[in-house]
């Protein structure tokens, strides 16, 4: 065999050894009944051991949707929050992180998160598992990396769904919420 396979093959076993006690320690509990979510730990012995073989952003793996701006992270956040807010939504806050740091004397590259929804879209989720409450109002952050880069990022809500394990009576309401972020997305992040 040549040195390349055992190259190959001993950065595989490596991986392997770094990576199987993260998937044998990762147990997600569900809160209805305090059982061990099998979606959740499938989920994560599926996608997480190749999310951390491969280097791919672990983020996808917990369901947050990151996109790249076009824009600067204030007129991204403005056009954000234009956006929300001329779909009759309200925006209950909108917090910048990077303002907070600085107020403490610690530096932050510009990192804004925006807190929306309404109740008509959000009661039916937490009809269905109250837990969802911690994930709503729903949340947007818009931040820039190290080079300057200005990214939006939000929770997916098909994941937030299967994270509270749902039932399909809100497959509509998780469609929509799906829709109305991504067009949010688009319009604060792409040109008209």
């Amino acid at each position: 065999m040549t040195r390349q396979f055992y190259i190959v093959l001993t950065t595989i076993a490596a991986l392997i050894c770094i990576c199987a006690p993260l998937r044998m320690d990762w147990a997600v509990v569900s809160p209805d009944n305090g059982r061990p979510s099998e979606l959740a730990n499938t989920q994560f012995r599926r996608e997480g051991f190749w999310q951390l073989a491969l280097g791919e952003n672990a983020m996808a793996v917990n369901g947050l949707r990151t996109i790249p701006s076009k824009f600067g992270s204030k007129e991204t956040m403005d056009r954000l929050e234009t956006e929300v807010k001329s779909k009759g939504l309200t925006v209950f806050a909108r917090i910048d992180h990077a303002a907070g740091a600085a107020a403490v004397g610690l530096p932050l590259r510009p990192t804004e998160l925006l807190i929306f929804g309404n109740a008509k879209g959000g009661t039916p989720l937490m009809q269905a598992a109250q837990t969802m409450g911690i994930d709503l109002p729903l949340k947007v952050l818009v931040w820039q990396d190290a080079s300057g880069k200005t990214w939006l990022s939000y929770n997916d809500p098909s994941w937030l769904a299967k994270r509270h394990e749902l039932d399909h009576e809100v497959d509509a309401t998780v469609s929509a919420l799906t829709t109305a972020l991504n067009a949010f997305a688009s319009a604060a992040t792409t040109s008209p």
